[in-house]
C-alpha cells in the first residue's frame, strides 16, 4: 500500500533533532516571541534572500496581515480590487475578503498557474494588486506578471504556501517577487511544522513592522495598541522545529523532483495527462503531483481503480471559489479552465520519503488502469 501522505513517515528522518529541539524550548522556559522564533526568521530569510520575516500563527494570517499592513500603511483601500487565481484553495480569497478588499478572478494557464495574458482583461479602473499563488510548488512566470504589475502601478503580492524553496534559474526565490510575500508551515507542506505556523516575506521595513504589530494585539510597546490587530505571533515550539528541518529542505525537494521525473518518463497511460517538467527544475518543488484525466468518469474511475490497489489520492481542488457556497452569487463571468481543472485532476503521492519501490507500485498502478 502507498497513501497518499504519511506524516509520521514524513518526520521520522528529523526525530532525534526535532526531539532534541522541543526539549531545549521546554527547558527554556520561554514559550512566544523568543530567541527560536527570531532564530528562524533570520535563518528563513536568508534562505529565501529577503531583509525581514516575520513569523504568524499559520498561512491564512500571513495572507490576511501582508495585506492589511498595505492598508495601514495607506497603499491600499478598502474596496479595492486584488486579482488571484480563479483554481487556487480558497484561503487565498478568504484573506483578500476578510481585509476588505474585493477579490477578481484571472483563469490559470496550461500549468495550473495564473495566465499573464489574461491579467489586462481582468482589471479595472478599481484593481490596485495582484496576489499570485505559485500553485502545487511551480513558480508563476514571475517576469511577465511583475513586468504587468509594475507598468500598470500595482502592488504584487504571493501565496508561497505549496513553494518553499522554488527558485529560478537565476536564484531569485519564491516570496522575493513582491510587496510581501506569505508562507504557511501547515504540517503537509514541503517545509511542515508539527501544527499550524506561518510567515510573512518582505524586503520592506515598513510592512514588517506592521504585520509584527498586526499580530501582536497591534501593539508594538506593551499596553500600547497602535492597531486594531489580532493574536497571531509563530510559538517558540514550532519555530524550533521548523529550524531543525530548516537545512534538509533542498534535499527533500531534489528528492521530490526525482521522483516528478520518473513519474513523467514511466508514466504511459494514454488516458493520463502528465504535467509539463519545468525548463529548468529548481523551478518547481512539486508540493503535490498532478495528472489529469480526459474526463471527470476517467478521473473517478481511476481515483476508485487506486484506492482499491491500495494507492492513496486526494484532489487539489474539487471546487473553484466562485462555485463555494461563502462566495455564492459574488464573482460575475466565467471560469471554465478552473472549472474543467476542478473535473478531470488528481493528486497522486508525493514525498520525499517515498521509496523507488512505492513509486514503482503507484507507476505500476496507473499504467495498469
Amino acid at each position: 500500500m502507498v497513501p497518499f501522505l504519511d506524516l509520521k513517515r514524513l518526520n521520522e528522518p528529523y526525530n532525534d533533532v526535532l526531539r532534541q529541539a522541543a526539549i531545549d524550548v521546554a527547558d527554556s522556559g520561554w514559550f512566544i516571541r523568543g530567541r527560536y522564533g527570531e532564530r528562524f526568521e533570520q535563518a528563513f530569510a536568508e534562505y529565501c534572500g529577503v531583509k525581514y520575516a516575520v513569523g504568524v500563527g499559520n498561512g491564512l494570517d500571513a495572507l490576511t496581515l501582508m495585506l492589511r499592513a498595505s492598508m495601514e500603511l495607506g497603499r491600499l483601500h478598502a474596496g479595492d480590487e486584488i486579482l488571484v487565481p480563479s483554481n487556487t484553495y480558497i484561503a487565498t480569497i478568504l484573506a483578500v475578503s476578510a481585509v476588505g478588499l474585493k477579490p477578481v478572478l484571472v483563469e490559470p494557464a496550461e500549468n495550473f498557474n495564473m495566465d499573464p495574458k489574461r491579467l489586462k482583461n481582468a482589471c479595472s479602473a478599481k484593481t490596485r494588486g495582484i496576489l499570485v499563488v505559485h500553485l502545487y510548488g511551480r513558480l508563476c512566470a514571475m517576469d511577465e506578471i511583475c513586468e504587468f504589475a509594475n507598468s500598470h502601478g500595482m502592488l504584487l503580492f504571493e501565496d508561497c504556501a505549496q513553494a518553499h524553496g522554488a527558485r529560478l534559474c537565476d536564484g531569485r526565490s519564491a516570496g522575493t517577487f513582491g510587496s510581501a510575500a506569505a508562507f504557511s508551515f501547515y504540517p503537509t507542506k514541503n517545509l511542515g511544522a508539527l501544527g499550524d505556523a506561518g510567515m510573512v516575506l518582505t524586503n520592506d521595513m515598513d510592512v514588517a513592522n506592521v504585520v509584527r504589530a498586526l499580530g501582536n494585539y497591534g501593539s508594538e510597546q506593551k499596553y500600547v495598541n497602535k492597531f486594531k490587530g489580532v493574536n497571531s505571533r509563530l510559538d517558540e515550539m514550532q519555530a524550533a522545529l521548523l529550524l531543525a528541518k530548516l537545512p534538509h529542505l533542498d534535499e527533500s525537494n531534489e528528492r521530490r523532483r526525482k521522483i516528478a521525473e520518473r513519474y513523467c518518463r514511466e508514466i504511459t497511460n494514454s488516458k493520463v495527462l502528465l504535467p509539463e517538467l519545468p525548463g529548468s527544475p529548481s523551478e518547481h518543488v512539486w508540493h503535490v503531483f498532478i495528472i489529469r484525466l480526459k474526463s471527470e468518469n476517467d478521473r473517478d474511475d481511476l481515483q476508485r481503480f487506486l484506492e482499491k490497489r491500495g494507492v492513496g489520492t486526494l484532489i487539489h481542488y474539487p471546487i473553484p471559489p466562485h462555485l463555494q457556497v461563502a462566495y455564492a452569487g459574488e464573482f460575475g463571468g466565467e471560469y471554465p479552465v478552473a472549472e474543467a481543472m476542478a473535473k478531470t485532476i488528481l493528486s497522486i503521492p508525493m514525498s520525499p520519503v517515498l521509496t523507488d519501490d512505492d513509486v514503482s507500485e503507484v507507476i505500476g498502478a496507473i499504467n495498469a488502469f
